[in-house]
């Protein structure tokens, strides 16, 4: 199976865990087996690979999401890296030349495309491969996945078939209506869109060259800021006749607010959290290393990060982007590539984190301009690069960089160390990435 994922987006509505650099996807809430939690991009891979141990999953994303991937997925996935962000078509037509050009897939192979972020069990993947699989052999040149309402939703548009087959051809695509026209849709056996779709390599690459002139991954990436905003929706499937749908009646959660997240929690909180008896329908999600008390509360949602804290009523958790969209500040967390930084504390002249390497993994060889460094090793052994020099470090020692001077640190095993940035001015844009001298590689 070739499957592409699509991940994108910012999550504002999950505001304080996601941030520009840390979408909803991200968030480890989760329980797994072993009582540790994973977040929706890991156990939607998960999944795949438990269908087909041999799929070939890419994920198409954007820059900021690259380093957060390979933290939590390893270097195996595939990334189509989106340059800037252009909506689902271009992002598509990327995927697909990735694949073709990069991956090497035949043109003649089927490709699923899906969301990265629904709550699904194992039946949608193991739909998701039979959708995968009539793709190959239609004579339709898109097929759908059309989920089965459980309500007339007002938030997804509408697939409606010619029959009630399994696999049915499409007659018409309703846009999102109100909860009394969601009524009638379903009653002529309308399906929700959840943006799951199955097709022939070569069908997309042909659409794209008709749409975008290309030649080949590399030249469409290098013009991809210059392409227009559209839909894979508007560009492609209200253009096409040949599509059919395949019905999907399995659970299917759209994990896009509050409300619907905590739904699928197992427990009611995640972290230091107290709830007494007389709460009911409460949940927590503390990230904060403090405990968080409840009491009498109903149909609350509380959740604490380094980016803020939230208290709402679950059914007005859903409008909460206008709000966040005001809120301007220092990213306080973010996944790497090399594992993960906190920020701790900010001051005039100064800022505190604390940063988590994993075994095996170093920072880039950088310097900057503007700013001191001082690292503080709390766990772990390494080995620092300073202006090319090597030097074994371990829990206690404090190694300082001027500003100017190149440096990384490797960890030979877990590491965590805290660093203090000292400047006038202190910015994410003050650094300067280099090659480590071949002489301490």
């Amino acid at each position: 199976m070739n499957i592409v994922l699509l991940s994108g987006g910012s999550g504002k509505r999950l505001w304080p865990l996601s941030n520009d650099t840390r979408s909803k996807q991200f968030i480890k809430i989760f329980k797994t087996d072993d009582g540790s939690y994973e977040s929706m991009v890991q156990r939607v891979y998960r999944q795949i690979l438990s269908v087909d141990k041999s799929a070939t999953i890419t994920i198409a994303t954007s820059k900021s999401q690259v380093s957060a991937i390979h933290n939590q997925l390893g270097t195996d996935v595939g990334i189509s890296v989106e340059p800037c962000r252009r909506d689902t078509f271009p992002a598509i037509a990327l995927a697909a030349a990735y694949l073709h050009d990069v991956q090497k897939i035949p043109a003649d192979e089927s490709v699923v495309v899906c969301p990265v972020d629904p709550y699904v069990e194992q039946d949608y993947f193991e739909a998701l491969k039979r959708l995968g699989e009539r793709a190959a052999v239609s004579d339709a040149n898109l097929v759908l996945m059309g989920i089965e309402p459980t309500y007339p939703s007002a938030k997804y548009g509408y697939i409606i078939p010619k029959d009630n087959e399994n696999v049915s051809r499409v007659s018409m695509f309703k846009e999102k209506p109100d909860a009394e026209t969601a009524k009638t849709y379903i009653a002529r056996g309308a399906l929700w869109n959840g943006g799951v779709f199955a097709f022939r390599l070569g069908y997309v690459l042909k659409r794209a060259h008709e749409l975008i002139a290309f030649r080949d991954y590399r030249d469409l990436y290098d013009k991809y800021d210059t392409l227009t905003k559209i839909s894979f929706d508007y560009a492609v499937v209200e253009h096409e006749t040949q599509i059919e749908v395949m019905r999907f009646g399995g659970m299917w959660k759209d994990m896009g607010t509050w409300n619907t997240l905590t739904e699928a929690m197992e427990s009611p909180s995640i972290g230091k959290a107290i709830l007494n008896d007389a709460c009911s329908n409460v949940h927590v999600v503390n990230e904060l290393d403090v405990p968080v008390l409840c009491m009498g509360l109903k149909d609350i949602v509380v959740s604490a990060s380094p980016e803020g804290i939230l208290v709402s009523d679950k059914t007005q958790s859903s409008y909460i982007k206008p709000f966040v969209d005001e809120i301007d500040q220092q990213i306080m967390f973010a996944e790497k590539s090399w594992g993960s930084f906190r920020v701790i504390d900010i001051e005039d002249g100064s800022m505190t984190i604390k940063v988590t390497l994993n075994a095996g993994h170093k920072m880039n060889y950088h310097s900057h301009e503007r700013r001191d460094e001082v690292w503080t090793v709390i766990e772990g052994k390494g080995r620092t690069i300073i202006d090319g020099a090597e030097k074994a470090v371990t829990a206690g020692d404090v190694v300082t960089m001027k500003a100017g001077i190149p440096h990384t640190i490797i960890a030979d095993s877990a590491l965590q160390l805290i660093e203090v940035q000292i400047g006038k001015e202190i910015s994410v844009g003050d650094k300067t990435k280099l090659s480590i001298p071949s002489r301490v590689r």
